[in-house]
């Protein structure tokens, strides 16, 4: 979270002419941004309640790192509560009125306008489904979720051990 308020501190300080300035021509330019909607600018008139779901959010993630024992999983959710609160920091640093603060975005990239925090949270989103598909144990040493592991939810076997027994 500390990379991405110093970066938005930096981009409030040297892009406050509101002047582009390119990094990779086609690719990336820096301009300053202010969102008061989710991604890509969607539900900019319901901040308040995009500034709750981003703190429901935070304690979610916070409860998740503290259940899990998997080393990767508790860098995955780290890298989403570090984005999450980086921008639901900007909307309470920035409100003018309830939770109704915009985002501090600055990276252009010619079709969305987004931040270090917006980074890590697609990051951990596309981490979250590569882990979920690769069947990486939410703990280490319980069996991985989902149906390689032959296992019910309910801990039982895959039920045609009852049906053999009857």
């Amino acid at each position: 979270m500390a990379v991405d308020q110093v970066t938005k501190a930096l981009a409030q300080l040297r892009l406050a002419d509101g002047r582009s300035r390119t990094v990779i021509r086609g690719i990336l330019s820096l301009r300053l941004v202010r969102n008061p909607g989710a991604s890509l600018g969607l539900g900019a008139g319901h901040t308040w309640i995009i500034s709750l779901l981003a703190a429901a959010a935070c304690i979610i993630f916070i409860v998740l790192a503290i259940r899990t024992t998997s080393y990767r999983w508790t860098i995955v959710l780290s890298l989403a509560l570090a984005g999450a609160a980086g921008n639901l920091t900007d909307r309470i640093a920035y409100a003018g009125g309830f939770l109704d603060g915009a985002v501090v975005d600055f990276l252009d990239y010619g079709w969305s306008i987004g931040n270090i925090a917006d980074i890590f949270l697609t990051l951990a989103g596309v981490a979250v489904v590569v882990m979920i598909l690769a069947e990486v144990p939410f703990r280490e040493g319980s069996p991985a979720p989902g149906p390689a592991t032959g296992k019910r939810p309910d801990g039982g076997g895959t039920g045609a051990e009852g049906d053999a027994a009857a």
